[in-house]
C-alpha cells in the first residue's frame, strides 16, 4: 500500500540551549509512517543529523544512551516508558541538554 501525505503522521521535536545549535534549528516536524518508539526516533534523527549522534550515543553494550533530558508532552521519559515510549500523532518531544559540573 502506497503511503500518501495524508497517511503520514508527525511529531514536533524541540531543541533547547546548545542542542538548538547542534540540530541547526529550534523545532523540527518529524514525519512518521508507523508506530515509532522514542529510541527508534532518536536513532533515525542521529542518522539524519550526525552531530546529534554525540548527544544520543550508544554505550559499550550498544544500548542507546542520552546526554539530554527528554520530555514527551511535558513528562520526563523516566515517568513514561523511557526510550520505549511509543510516539503518537501530535506528540511534542523536547530535548534539553544536561549540564554536568563539579
Amino acid at each position: 500500500m502506497k503511503t500518501t501525505r495524508a497517511d503520514k503522521k508527525s511529531v514536533a521535536l524541540r531543541f533547547v540551549g546548545s542542542l538548538r545549535g547542534a540540530s541547526g534549528r529550534s523545532k523540527i516536524t518529524f514525519e512518521i509512517e508507523r508506530s515509532l518508539s522514542l529510541g527508534e526516533l532518536i536513532k533515525e534523527l542521529s542518522q539524519q543529523t550526525p552531530v546529534l549522534s554525540r548527544v544520543f550515543g550508544q554505550s559499550e553494550n550498544r544500548k542507546l544512551t542520552s546526554n539530554a533530558l527528554i520530555l514527551v508532552n511535558g513528562k520526563e521519559i523516566s515517568a513514561l516508558d523511557g526510550l520505549d515510549t511509543i510516539l503518537k500523532e501530535g506528540d511534542d518531544v523536547v530535548f534539553v541538554p544536561v549540564v554536568h559540573g563539579g
